[in-house]
C-alpha cells in the first residue's frame, strides 16, 4: 500500500467484532454496506491463494525472510522504547469498544501504522522497524504489542477476513506452549523469537502469558492474498475512507492519555 501523508499519534492494531462494517462509525453502517462486506467476505474466502487454514507457512510469502532477518535491528529499536519516556498505552484505552473484554487482560501497544495513518512520531524512534515493514504487500498495521506478565487474551475474532496477521518475535520467555502461547481454531502455537507466525484472526484465537516475564512482538496486520475479482473489491474495501473515523478515534483517545511510566519488562531485550 503506498504511503499517505496523513499522520496519528498512536493507535492498536484495528480490532472488534466479526465484520467489517461493525468495525465501522456506525452512522455509515448500512444495509448495502453490510450486503457488500458480507459478498466481499465470501469472495475472500473463495479466491484465497494459500486457502483458509487458521494458522499460515512462512514459505508462501517470500518477504517474510527479510523481515526475520531485521530482527535485530527492530530489536534495538524495541529497547529503546521500552526504556524511554514513550507512552505505552493500555489497549483499552485506545480501543474503547473492547472494554467488554475481562479487566485482567492488560495489553500494550506502539502503533507505526494503521489503515492508512502513519505515526511521524513513533517512526522517527524506529526507523529500521518501519523500514523493514514497509514495503510488505497489502499492509495494514503496524505495532509492538506487550502481553504483560500473568496475563491472558481472551478469545476474539478480527473484524474482517481480508487480512492476515503476523507475529514478528522479539522477547519471548523461555515457556511452554502450555505456559506462553496462542490458539488459533484448536490449533496451539508458540511464538519464537525472530520467527514469524502468521495466522487468520478470523477464527477464534486466543493467547496467555503464565510467565513472570513480558512477551513482545511486531504486529503486523496485511492483506490477504486472493484471487481476482476478490483482490480489486478487497483492496477497495481496505483503502475506503470506513475505517478512517474509527482509527483516527482510537488516536484521539490516545492522545488524552497521561503518560505511563516507562518499565522494560523482565526479559533481557
Amino acid at each position: 500500500m503506498p504511503e499517505t501523508q496523513t499522520q496519528i499519534a498512536d493507535a492498536g492494531p484495528v480490532l472488534g467484532a466479526r465484520g467489517l462494517a461493525q468495525a465501522a462509525c456506525r452512522p455509515l453502517v448500512t444495509p448495502l454496506v453490510r450486503r457488500i462486506v458480507t459478498g466481499a467476505e465470501a469472495l475472500n474466502a473463495q479466491h484465497a491463494l494459500n486457502g483458509n487454514p487458521p494458522v499460515h507457512g512462512t514459505a508462501a510469502f517470500p518477504w517474510v525472510r527479510g523481515l526475520e532477518a531485521a530482527t535485530p535491528a527492530i530489536r534495538a529499536e524495541l529497547a529503546q522504547v521500552l526504556m524511554g519516556p514513550a507512552r505505552r498505552p493500555q489497549f483499552r484505552q485506545v480501543a474503547p469498544h473492547v472494554r467488554r473484554i475481562p479487566r485482567v487482560t492488560d495489553r500494550r501497544t506502539f502503533c507505526l501504522y494503521a489503515y492508512g495513518l502513519r505515526s511521524a512520531r513513533n517512526i522517527a524512534e524506529c526507523p529500521d522497524t518501519w523500514q523493514a515493514v514497509k514495503a510488505i504487500p497489502g499492509l495494514q498495521t503496524a505495532a509492538f504489542s506487550i502481553l504483560e506478565p500473568r496475563q491472558p487474551m481472551p478469545v476474539r475474532r478480527a473484524p474482517y477476513n481480508g487480512v492476515l496477521r503476523l507475529h514478528l518475535g522479539l522477547i519471548v520467555p523461555e515457556a511452554p506452549v502450555a505456559t506462553l502461547g496462542l490458539r488459533v481454531d484448536e490449533q496451539l502455537c508458540r511464538w519464537e523469537a525472530g520467527k514469524a507466525l502468521i495466522f487468520d484472526g478470523c477464527y477464534d484465537h486466543a493467547a496467555w502469558n503464565r510467565t513472570d516475564s513480558a512477551r513482545v512482538v511486531l504486529c503486523l496486520d496485511f492483506m490477504k492474498p486472493t484471487r481476482q475479482p476478490a483482490q480489486l473489491l478487497n483492496r477497495a474495501l481496505l483503502n475506503l475512507a470506513l475505517f478512517q473515523p474509527y482509527v483516527r478515534g482510537r488516536a484521539q483517545g490516545a492522545e488524552r492519555q497521561e503518560p505511563l511510566p516507562a518499565r522494560p519488562p523482565s526479559s533481557t531485550v
